[in-house]
Order: C-alpha cells, then structure tokens, then sequence
C-alpha cells in the first residue's frame, strides 16, 4: 500500500514515523509513506498557498490551484483522495478496514480557516474523525494512518483485533490481568474456571452490557438476537 500525504507542516510527522506500529509496518514493506510539502507547489518567492475568502470574512482559505497542483503530482490512475474535512463521513471501523485495502491513498490536509470548496469537488471522499475542529488535518490523518497501520496483515497478532471494540458493532468486554485480588476488587470467578464456552458467553453478555451502558447509540444500531436478548436478561 501506498500512502501519500499533502501539509504544509512536513516535520509534524516526524515523531509519528517513529511510532512502533507504523515502523514496523513501514520496515516490513507493507506500507510506503510519502509526505509532501504543499508550500512546494505555491508561486512566487513567497510561495503563498492561501487567501482571504471572497465576500469577506475571518480567517485564510487554503488556494485551489496550490493544493490541486500538489494532488496532480501525486496522484494516479489507481489512486483514493481524501481531503480531511469537518464536513466530511466520521470515520468509523468499517471505512478503517475497506481504506486499509486500498492500493494507493492520497491524504490532503486542511488549516487555517479552511480549503477553497472547489477541492472538495474533485476528491473522491472527505473524512473527519469527530465532530470538533483540530488546528488542521495532520492530526486526523494521524489517526487514520495508524488505524490502517495495525490491520496490515503481521502487524498485530492474528486473530487479536477480531473482539476490539467497533469490530462487531459492540464495544469489547472488560479485561483483566494479575493480581486476582486488587484491594478487595476481584477478577470475575468464571474467567478463572477454564470453562472456555461459559467465558465467551460471559464475555460476549458482557460487551453487550457494557455498550447499551456506555454508548446506547450504537446499542441502538446494533441487530440484537433472541438468544442475545435472553442473554442480557440473564441474573
């Protein structure tokens, strides 16, 4: 996978290229990571990339012709656009999966007050990662290069991402670990039992609690059995 990203703030990734994950992944040839400085494609001995908005208004507007110039050079026949927008589909676990089986992704980052609308219109998607606004999209990006990151294959033990949260529409049963007894707060008895058929049904009584308790709307999305709904009424 290919992976190219457009800022004009190329040293903020400096520290994330170092990030065990994505090094790893980078190291094993399974992700190629290339940053380019937007600035590079402004004219004059300026090289201004934004400009007031027209009608008026706070704020600078990154230009069209900067940032397509840029998009033009990077981009090919096989390649995904995303410009990092608030305006853009939240990203979820789901569009995490289908981005990380993509062959070639171009990732334009936003600042200042915004990107001229017209970029918004020859991108093939704009994604934001949560309804606020960061200072610009280097941040989202982030977070999305190292959600990619972890599902390419050999990354991540197999089989451990299967039960994480968001991966079925459920958040992930709780975890514990020694001691046994903390204080007094003790491990659940059953997880200790052996029994592997009555542990995956605690668990899974357990994720379906704990995400209609903590985040009822995606309980309210989720496709709940019989068998499931007999399970949360169990004592």
């Amino acid at each position: 996978m290919k992976i190219t990203i457009l800022t004009m703030f190329p040293s903020l990734f400096e520290s994330f290229l170092l990030s065990p994950v994505l090094k790893r992944t980078i190291d094993r040839g399974y992700i190629t990571l290339d940053i380019v400085d937007i600035k590079d494609y402004a004219n004059g001995s300026f090289r201004h990339i934004d400009d007031s908005p027209c009608g008026g208004g706070p704020g600078m507007i990154l230009k069209v012709d900067v940032v397509m110039r840029a998009l033009e050079s990077v981009k090919n026949s096989s390649s995904h656009t995303v410009l990092l927008s608030p305006k853009g589909k939240t990203l979820d676990q789901k569009r995490v999966r289908e981005l990380s089986q993509m062959e070639d992704l171009v990732f334009i980052c936003g600042h200042y007050e915004g990107v001229d609308a017209r970029v918004e219109k020859r991108v093939d998607e704009m994604l934001s990662i949560g309804d606020y606004i960061t200072t610009g999209g280097e941040v989202a990006v982030m977070v999305i290069i190292d959600a990619i990151s972890r599902l390419q294959k050999g990354i991540i033990r197999e089989g451990a991402t299967e039960d994480e949260s968001h991966e079925n529409g459920l958040l992930e049963y709780p975890q514990y670990t020694k001691p046994i007894d903390y204080n007094g707060d003790k491990v659940p008895e059953i997880l200790l039992s052996g029994n592997h058929g009555a542990i995956e049904r605690y668990r899974h009584r357990e994720a379906l609690l704990l995400t209609k308790e903590l985040r009822p709307d995606m309980f309210a999305r989720y496709n709940l059995s019989e068998e499931e709904r007999q399970l949360i009424e169990e004592t």
